[in-house]
């Protein structure tokens, strides 16, 4: 009994465990946070587009020798900006806008990425790198994540306003363009925190699938975005525990954890309706 209980709580004692979930921790927070937004406002392809088009910006900041994070964020803000520029000055509709700008970018990025495809730390970069987090990564990672949580947070009556009718939100008064830049500031930063952890491909889904889940298990916004986070936070971790016993990679583990859990919501949200619906025949 005493070998089973030592095997258990074996992850929670190593430093690298222990470094990974200290880490996914900061990430999920304020991406849960931001799934919220992005699901209700229609902008899950936003968050898919920016994860994907930082990585040019990865690549010619590791050729010219800068930090990832400098050419990670500024591609990031250069997607959302041409995409903002384009949706308000031609008759192309927002999505088409993102598909045409990620799909480019990423395309640039994947050009220029065969050039350095032998460095082991891009393809981390791409995909994560969970288990080789350092002291110094947990450091830039906490203060992105105390950044955009604080922006969510203090502003999310505005940003809530802004995600279900801009138009009533600029006749009150209320810093629209402010709101929408910034909120794309924040969705950039937030992705390149996600980088040394699950990387710019899997934080697609910590972008989109707490927000999705919570929506169908809550009605309210507070209710959702508590939920959003207990379901990102406790993913990251069991996916993070049973990957250590599986010899799997964490990140797609955390992204199976939370595609179960999303299939589980969706079936007792769709039997509730079934005996609503028998009930009231």
């Amino acid at each position: 009994m005493n070998e089973y209980l030592e095997l258990a709580i074996l992850p929670f004692q190593l430093p690298f465990m222990q470094y990974a979930f200290v880490i996914s921790v900061m990430v999920a927070i304020p991406m849960a946070l931001l799934s919220c937004l992005l699901v209700l406002k229609g902008w899950s392809l936003m968050g898919d587009a920016v994860s994907h088009a930082v990585l040019p910006g990865i690549v010619i900041a590791y050729i010219a020798g800068l930090p990832l994070a400098v050419g990670a964020f500024t591609a990031g803000m250069i997607c959302a900006l041409a995409t903002g520029y384009l949706k308000e000055n031609s008759r192309i509709k927002e999505d088409t806008v993102l598909g045409i700008v990620f799909s480019g970018m990423f395309g640039l990025g994947l050009v220029l990425y065969v050039k350095v495809q032998a460095d082991v730390h891009l393809d981390h970069i791409l995909f994560g790198d969970v288990l080789g987090i350092a002291p110094s990564d947990l450091i830039e990672t906490g203060i992105i994540a105390l950044i955009a949580t604080a922006f969510l947070v203090l502003l999310r009556k505005d940003l809530l306003l802004h995600a279900f009718d801009a138009q009533h939100a600029r006749a009150i008064g209320l810093p629209v363009r402010l709101l929408h830049y910034g909120l794309l500031t924040v969705l950039s930063l937030t992705v390149v925190g996600a980088l040394k952890a699950v990387g710019i491909i899997l934080s697609v889904s910590l972008l989109v699938a707490p927000g999705a889940i919570a929506f169908l298990l809550t009605r309210t916004f507070r209710a959702m975005a508590i939920t959003a986070v207990a379901i990102a936070v406790g993913s990251s971790l069991a996916g993070i525990y049973v990957s250590f016993f599986l010899d799997s990679a964490p990140a797609p583990t955390i992204v199976l954890m939370m595609g179960a859990l999303f299939i589980l919501a969706f079936i007792r949200v769709t039997l509730a309706a079934r005996r609503t619906a028998r009930a009231a025949g």
